[in-house]
């Protein structure tokens, strides 16, 4: 698959990629991409910008 590429630290990476063989993902990035869908479900719920930080905070994401 390509697409959009991020850039991560190697610490990160390292725990990533443990995380991701622990859980039984095929890859580390199909580990990242089900999280990433997971929180994004998370806030995709919320119907005004204002409910998205309030979210993002409860997460401990955003101040």
């Amino acid at each position: 698959m390509f697409g959009p590429t991020i850039r991560l630290n190697k610490d990160l990476w390292d725990r990533i990629k443990k995380c991701a063989g622990a859980a039984g993902y095929s890859s580390p990035e199909e580990f990242v991409e089900h999280i990433l869908e997971r929180e994004l479900a998370k806030l995709e719920d919320a119907v005004t910008d204002e409910e998205i930080v309030k979210k993002l905070q409860g997460l401990g994401y955003i101040d």
